[in-house]
């Protein structure tokens, strides 16, 4: 694969960030809520030839510039879709985990005719079919915070076996100012798509640790049941980083349905 590739474009008034790597199937990645564009460090080498990788900071995240003003899923979503038109794609593959999933699923639904297929990881329809960690969160030391998103994301077994699995998902996490959080977190508790999966229409794969402590695998199994045509797996002995304890299955995964549905 080809080396990582760090550019910068203006969407829709916003100074984004995106890295790109490999040429082939276009494939955009959406990190997570307390993620970034490097997120997918680790995942996209697995992909192997034959994709072109894209990954991009969201609003209030890494190097893309955007002012104080608030915005929900769907402005995110769009920002995904003009982001896609910006690099000269009219259709494109899309993998979300977790906050990025709920902007790919509001992608799908917004703008169908540019998704060729959709990749649902570790995510949810709706933020009240979550386990709630805000609470919990808002009680710890700044010492903690890291460890306990480390502990909702790899297994005590992953954390032990693997220290540069660790390393790498510390690279992965993101800090932000109080107000651009609060932008983001108001954004997520807006979103709610239960009523319209059915509407979903682009080939699904929904991806869900089997011991994901944030998001249950029932959650999963709704969201596969309600959008036609999906396919479910449950990836054993997996928390809620799909993309990085079980990377190497879950790039597999990934590419073979990428592939099955060329853009062309």
């Amino acid at each position: 694969m080809s080396s990582r590739v760090f550019q910068r474009t203006t969407v829709d008034g916003v100074e984004t960030a995106y890295l790109t790597s490999g040429e082939g199937e276009p494939l955009v990645l959406l990190h997570g809520g307390e993620g970034h564009r490097g997120q997918f460090d680790t995942f996209r080498p697995w992909l192997g030839d034959g994709i072109r990788a894209i990954s991009y900071d969201q609003r209030d995240t890494g190097d893309t510039r955007n002012g104080p003003e608030p915005y929900d899923l769907a402005r995110l979503a769009d920002d995904c879709a003009n982001l896609v038109q910006a690099l000269g794609h009219e259709r494109v593959h899309v993998l979300g985990a977790s906050f990025g999933g709920m902007i790919a699923m509001q992608l799908a639904l917004r703008h169908p005719g540019r998704i060729a297929s959709l990749i649902l990881a570790g995510t949810t329809p709706s933020l009240a079919m979550t386990e709630s960690v805000t609470d919990r969160i808002a009680t710890l030391q700044p010492g903690e915070h890291t460890q306990f998103i480390l502990d909702l994301v790899l297994t005590p077994e992953g954390q032990a076996a693997d220290p540069e699995l660790v390393a790498d998902l510390r690279r992965a996490l993101r800090s932000r100012p109080a107000d651009a959080d609060a932008r983001r977190a108001a954004a997520a508790h807006g979103h709610d798509c239960t009523a319209r999966l059915a509407e979903i229409t682009a080939p699904t794969l929904v991806l869900h640790g089997a011991d994901d402590l944030v998001i249950r695998p029932t959650v999963a199994e709704f969201m596969a049941a309600r959008i036609p045509g999906a396919r479910l797996e449950i990836l054993p002995h997996t928390r809620h980083g799909v993309t990085f304890e079980a990377r190497r299955h879950v790039a597999a995964l990934v590419r073979d349905f990428v592939l099955g549905h060329p853009v062309a």
